[in-house]
């Protein structure tokens, strides 16, 4: 699944293309199961334009303006277009005649000729219009972005929980953006056990995390993210950080930094792997 890296690379490359840009037409595929209400995006979008392209956690937020720039077509209010990746989404910009992918089921044809595309084989993502109000009730439940968060910020939030450090990580609610592959980086490069709690690490471990999460995450998107799977960036390339990947998928294979064994476990109902040598378990208090 797309997580916070590969959402910001996507975002990245449509703000070099979207800006400014008017909405001409929306076509949809028979299958619009993922959209919150087809009928609203086929009427509402045609007549807008893009005002600028966001990332909130592992969501795009593309703010739209009615009418002309700077005018009201009195239909209302600032409205946004919501997009979740799911696990297999991808967006593409590119000329209205180019070849069509299979699973494409949204396209967006834009006033410079060209269109953005939406394509999804397993459609788990999410599409939908933010209209007035609804912006708070969608992201507002959200955590704080792992990016944005000073040390002091992200000491009191994992700290204050006795959960497990990995689904602390994971949870949206408390840190929008974070995912499987991120978290076991970074975990592994702070040196710290995904079963380990929040609230038993100490200062040293809390700011050793801290740093890491933050070093993963900018060298990610510098690499333009992990395509593991099906992930491409918006001009529909591959992103490179998998190459730098040092725990995530490398069950049975010798650590990077210690040579020990790489180990799976399920932690937080997924899949984690760590080293089992220099990311020390938790110790079993035994009872008397």
């Amino acid at each position: 699944m797309p997580e916070l890296p590969e959402v910001e690379t996507v975002a990245r490359g449509l703000r070099l293309v979207l800006p400014g840009r008017g909405i001409v037409r929306v076509r949809l595929s028979a299958k619009t199961d993922f959209i919150d209400d087809p009928a609203a995006l086929e009427r509402d979008l045609p007549g807008t334009r893009v005002k600028s392209v966001a990332r909130y956690g592992k969501f795009l937020v593309l703010d739209l303006e009615r009418g002309r720039a700077g005018e009201d077509d009195g239909r209302g209010g600032a409205i946004a277009l919501l997009i979740h990746l799911g696990m297999t989404g991808q967006i593409v910009v590119g000329a209205a005649e180019a070849p069509v992918a299979a699973h494409t089921h949204v396209f967006l044809t834009l006033d410079n000729g060209r269109e953005l595309r939406y394509t999804d084989p397993r459609r788990f993502g999410r599409m939908g219009i933010l209209a007035d109000g609804a912006r708070e009730a969608v992201l507002g439940p959200l955590g704080i972005d792992p990016l944005e968060a000073s040390e002091e910020e992200f000491r009191g939030v994992i700290t204050s929980r006795r959960a497990r450090i990995k689904a602390l990580l994971m949870d949206q609610r408390v840190f929008r953006g974070m995912g499987n592959i991120y978290t076991d980086e970074s975990l592994w490069r702070a040196k710290i056990n995904p079963k380990r709690l929040g609230a038993n690490l100490s200062a040293v471990e809390v700011r050793r995390l801290h740093r890491a999460v933050r070093e993963i995450l900018m060298e990610a998107i510098r690499l333009r993210g992990s395509s593991v799977s099906d992930y491409v960036d918006s001009e529909g390339q591959r992103g490179g950080f998998q190459l730098r990947h040092r725990v995530y998928q490398r069950e049975g294979k010798k650590c990077f930094r210690c040579g020990g064994m790489i180990r799976r476990a399920i932690v937080a109902g997924r899949s984690s792997f760590f080293c089992a040598r220099c990311q020390a378990a938790p110790r079993v208090r035994r009872k008397e």
